[in-house]
């Protein structure tokens, strides 16, 4: 059940990237990450007084971290990619971003897996550098400061996933509320020093819609480190870059490049792997 929650957290989470990608091209990147916060916090609340969960100021605080750390990357990896060089950024944001919970579960949770599970999780991390790669960069713009800041935006992602995982397991969803309302709180905090334009029409319903899938992803990957362990369903959870390169290509008709149709299939056969 872990790994199927932590599939579908996968699936949500691509789809908010792809919804919020098109949202972004429309207006700033952060301000259409604002308007997904506010509806992801809309469609919360009902849902932790429907889950039920005891809250406290445990389950708020480290929500709250979480929050701040899974804003703070955000506006670290926004800021890389104008740095560059964008064919290392993505992929090294996504493969620390993956590997943090992976050591964290393994190396200091204790987490024992099996072989198949160490295969699954190994072809996992290739699969995500290979679906999130961009040919074309040269040996000298990845001197840049780029790939560091990209490092950091992943280490804050992955800390932000380990984080949810140590809340209490009587908290319900009260943790997420913490965290939407400490990452709401920074964002605003830098959008009343930058004026950006704020999404509408299409823009708007996209935003809006990206925050909805975000907010679903995290319940789900919630509920999955409850029901298994956080090495595996964060790096299922991770697979993320996978629906949203075949949402892509479905729905923009875009083309996969050989290193990408590579990384879908390691990446069907990491799943399998790890599910079987």
């Amino acid at each position: 059940m872990g790994a199927l929650l932590a599939l579908g957290s996968a699936l949500s989470f691509g789809v908010s990237d792809f919804a919020g990608g098109l949202a972004a091209r429309r207006a700033s990147a952060l301000t259409v990450t604002l308007v997904g916060q506010l509806a992801g916090l809309a469609v919360l609340v009902p849902a932790v007084v429907l889950v039920g969960g005891t809250p406290s100021v445990e389950a708020l605080g480290l929500g709250a971290a979480a929050g701040l750390l899974g804003s703070l990357g955000l506006v670290l990896y926004l800021r890389c990619m104008a740095l560059g060089p964008m064919g290392l950024i993505s992929p090294t944001a996504a493969l620390v971003g993956a590997g943090v919970p992976v050591a964290w579960g393994v190396l200091l949770a204790g987490e024992s897996l099996q072989s198949r599970d160490v295969a699954g999780v190994l072809a996992g991390l290739v699969a995500v550098v290979l679906v999130a790669y961009r040919p074309g960069t040269s040996l000298t713009a990845a001197a840049s400061r780029g790939p560091l800041m990209a490092a950091g935006a992943g280490v804050a992602f992955g800390l932000f996933l380990v984080l949810l995982d140590r809340t209490p397991a009587d908290s319900g969803l009260w943790p997420l509320i913490g965290a939407r309302l400490a990452g709401t709180s920074l964002l605003l905090a830098v959008l009343s020093r930058a004026r950006r334009p704020w999404p509408e029409g299409s823009g708007l319903r996209l935003a809006l819609g990206s925050g909805v899938m975000d907010q679903l992803a995290n319940v789900l990957f919630l509920l999955a480190t409850r029901a298994g362990l956080l090495s595996l369903a964060s790096l299922l959870s991770s697979l993320y870059p996978v629906v949203v390169v075949v949402l892509a290509r479905q729905l923009l008709h875009e083309r996969l490049t050989r290193q990408q149709a590579a990384g879908v299939t390691l990446a069907l056969a990491a799943t399998t792997l790890i599910v079987a």
